[in-house]
């Protein structure tokens, strides 16, 4: 406090550099909290730009006589400042993202109470809403997450490389092993699906191949949301027996 007094007194600007550096780990602590909370498309560095901004300005505007001391003045506009940037760098509209805050908060009031994780219907019940809407709400936060392909992660070897560089390529038209691999395994799954029963052949063609939603199956069907998720869940287990043995196989061309 009395540095900043000495600085507001002289204006000079080597004692406020001090009270900057002073204040710096505040901005990183701050960034670091709320770390969890920010999309992977975000860059830490821009926080912490902003936040030493925030700093800056809290140190020229502070007033001591409203009471606050100057790291409560600071920690409110850094706080708020990195608030300000999450949300200049956020895309989607408050109330997706008060959506998705509240579905969080009611699944884990729901699994503290109960101990299991609760059904779309239950979940739904909870939040006063429909599972459609649920359901339409959950799709609009999925997609919501956007990152680049150029942001850096840690690699196989803890190296830091860009996201691309992970991708493994699908391109095996040029490897004569992978392709007879690739229709081998083709022709063993056609086998297994066709052992399937009519309905569950029918829900994997809605939804794999005519990329319907659940809801739309349902509807085509005559039967729950959650009755499709059942047949599809079944069907895949169903397979996955049948093709337990080749799991080799399918995992090389997967």
């Amino acid at each position: 406090m009395a540095l900043w007094q000495e600085y507001r007194r002289t204006g000079d600007a080597r004692l406020r550099d001090r009270l900057i550096m002073t204040y710096a780990p505040l901005v990183k602590y701050i960034v670091y909290k709320k770390i969890r909370e920010l999309p992977a498309r975000c860059e830490v560095e821009d926080f912490i730009s902003c936040g030493l901004e925030a700093l800056i300005s809290s140190i020229e505007r502070y007033d001591p006589d409203k009471g606050a001391t100057l790291e409560q003045f600071a920690w409110t506009r850094i706080h708020g400042a990195v608030l300000d940037e999450l949300r200049r760098q956020d895309w989607a509209p408050r109330s997706l993202r008060r959506w998705e805050r509240d579905i969080a908060r009611a699944r884990e009031q729901f699994m503290a109470l109960h101990s299991r994780r609760p059904s779309r219907e239950e979940l739904a019940d909870a939040l006063g809403t429909t599972p459609e809407e649920l359901a339409d709400r959950e799709h609009d936060i999925a997609n919501s997450e956007v990152t680049s392909l150029n942001t850096l992660v840690i690699g196989d070897e803890e190296t830091t490389v860009e996201r691309i560089d992970t991708l493994v390529s699908h391109d095996g038209d040029g490897d004569p092993e992978s392709a007879t691999a690739a229709s081998q395994a083709k022709e063993r799954f056609r086998r297994a699906f066709g052992r399937l029963p009519e309905r569950e052949r029918e829900v994997a063609v809605l939804l794999y191949v005519k990329n319907l939603t659940l809801r739309e199956v349902g509807e085509i069907l005559g039967v729950s949301e959650s009755r499709v998720c059942q047949i599809h869940s079944q069907l895949k287990r169903k397979l996955r027996e049948q093709l337990a043995s080749e799991a080799a196989l399918f995992s090389e061309v997967a």
